[in-house]
């Protein structure tokens, strides 16, 4: 995951989209839901394959295009075999 690009942030004040890039390991990691629980799941399905999605959220650095480091909330999609997709930063911490 390291040096990825990754897309979609997610401010308070509205969708915004802007690329950023994770630095270093993502921790406290949770599921929020699996399989029919998540909304997006057929859509998953169809871009990505079939498999066992679960809906995660972390605490990760990130790096946004300004070059500013900031620790984030950030959630995503997963399933095994497949990998992490639909990375997006839910909440800038401070």
């Amino acid at each position: 995951m390291h040096g990825e690009m990754l897309i979609l942030l997610l401010m308070k004040q509205g969708f915004k989209y802007m690329y950023f890039e994770i630095v270093g390991k993502i921790s406290n990691i949770e599921i929020i839901a699996k399989t029919h629980s998540i909304r997006e799941l057929i859509r998953l399905q169809k871009k990505y394959g079939k498999g066992r999605w679960r809906k995660l959220k972390g605490t990760a650095k990130v790096k946004l295009p300004s070059g500013k480091y900031y620790d984030a909330e950030v959630h995503w999609y997963e399933a095994h075999g497949i990998g992490k997709k639909k990375m997006k930063i839910k909440q800038l911490l401070e």
